[in-house]
């Protein structure tokens, strides 16, 4: 066994895998960075349709440390991604210290709390701790139906080009973004292209008046106020979801992830893409709808979303309720010692903005973990700090927390000090370590 007690283990090289990496390039904290993959970008190197445009805008998706070449459009494509992943690698010298090809399958605390770290090839190592960046666009969540679909029957995550469509009838289930990306890519090269929605859904141009609609609300606009500008603007600007044949949102604006697509609404004017109910049941080639009504279709498609999962860590070790890992301040499992999950939120718009700043928090909870003695989850707990009970992150309130929190966090030294002889305290119950792997 390697011993590499001196550092972390980064695990995975997506942007919040390189993102963390920068951050503690720069706070000088020793760390090793592996990825199953040959090359970085995560999801978007093997993960995402080689059509992909993100919908947030280079603005509001590039990390400010390092912002996206002036050249690219408003809404970059897959490759552009790609490519601006890569030469923030090299800008900041993150190859160095990444190895490819090297998948982590088992990573366990140890009984001081140091990591032991399986890799695929039989090689084990171990760190002082484990930082989790293994992204949250990979286990895919597929709905549950009465029958059997006798045609293809697969995830968004499986679909890569235009060429799966033609000549298909296609379902597509899910009223995403990667749902509405696929149905109007449907629209334009299968039979039929047909977009199931279990309920209403909030959906947004991709810009309003020449902006990005990501931009247009500003980080001092009341969290009210936006949702009433919002809603006039695309009153004025689409008229009632009813006039497409969708069915009304059934939550406000901002309470789920709202789809941000401007082509949706233009094929199903243009009869190019035909709205339909949930899913009833499903008998060979047929899909029954809700409302009775059946049609015949070549592939169903499922947007269904993806779960939040770390396999290689012991089960039970992060909690995730829904689509929420129970994590204090967003990184810090409870109960636990040296291993910390980042990017498994889901801001309104792109991940550079807040990245960056959650990365730098991190680097400084590391340097103050080796300052105490009880583990910062611990601090945590005893000192009232609430798990999330949802996914999604206002990015404006995000970043106005994290900008106190760089300045409030020293004062959890003085907590722990405080904490190290209190009762309460005593009666926790760390996570216990099971056998080494």
């Amino acid at each position: 066994m390697s011993h590499r007690l001196d550092r972390f283990l980064v695990i995975g090289a997506g942007p919040t895998g390189l993102v963390v990496a920068r951050a503690l390039k720069q706070a000088g904290i020793p760390y090793d960075q592996v990825d199953a993959d040959d090359d970085v970008g995560g999801n978007w190197r093997h993960g995402v349709y080689t059509t992909a445009h993100i919908i947030s805008s280079r603005r509001t998706t590039s990390f400010p440390e390092y912002p996206m070449p002036a050249h690219y459009p408003d809404f970059p494509s897959r490759a552009q991604m790609l490519a601006y992943l890569c030469d923030y690698a090299r800008h900041f010298g993150l190859y160095a210290h990444i190895e490819f090809r090297k998948e982590v399958v088992a990573a366990s605390p140890l009984a001081d709390w140091s990591w032991q770290v399986k890799l695929a090839d039989g090689e084990q190592r171990q760190y002082k701790g484990v930082i989790v960046c293994n992204g949250h666009h990979w286990d895919r969540r597929f709905p549950t139906y009465p029958g059997t679909f006798m045609g293809e029957w697969v995830h968004s995550k499986d679909y890569r080009r235009p060429e799966q469509l033609v000549g298909k009838r296609v379902l597509v289930i899910g009223g995403g973004n990667s749902a509405c990306d696929i149905a109007s890519e449907a629209a334009r090269v299968a039979v039929c292209s047909h977009l199931s929605l279990r309920r209403g859904y909030w959906f947004l141009p991709k810009t309003m008046f020449g902006i990005p609609t990501v931009e247009m609300m500003r980080g001092w606009i009341p969290v009210p106020v936006q949702r009433a500008v919002l809603r006039l603007c695309l009153r004025v600007i689409v008229g009632r979801y009813a006039q497409y044949g969708l069915p009304e949102p059934d939550h406000r604006i901002f309470e789920r992830h709202p789809t941000v697509n401007s082509e949706l609404l233009h094929y199903l004017k243009h009869g190019r893409i035909r709205p339909r109910p949930d899913v009833a049941r499903l008998e060979g080639q047929t899909v029954h709808f809700v409302d009775g009504t059946t049609d015949e279709y070549d592939l169903v498609v499922c947007a269904t979303g993806f779960h939040v999962s770390f396999p290689f860590l012991p089960p039970g070790m992060v909690e995730v309720k829904g689509s929420t890992a129970q994590l204090y301040a967003g990184m810090v499992p409870p109960r636990t010692r040296n291993l910390y999950i980042f990017g498994t939120t889901q801001p309104r718009y792109g991940f550079g903005p807040l990245a960056s700043p959650a990365a730098d928090l991190l680097a400084q909870l590391l340097e103050l973990q080796d300052a105490m003695t009880l583990p910062l989850s611990v601090v945590f707990e005893a000192s009232g700090e609430q798990l999330p009970t949802t996914h999604l992150v206002d990015p404006h309130a995000a970043l106005r927390r994290m900008r106190l929190a760089r300045y409030l966090t020293p004062l959890l030294v003085r907590k722990e000090r405080r904490l190290r002889t209190s009762p309460k305290v005593g009666a926790m119950t760390m996570w216990m370590p099971p056998q080494a792997i």
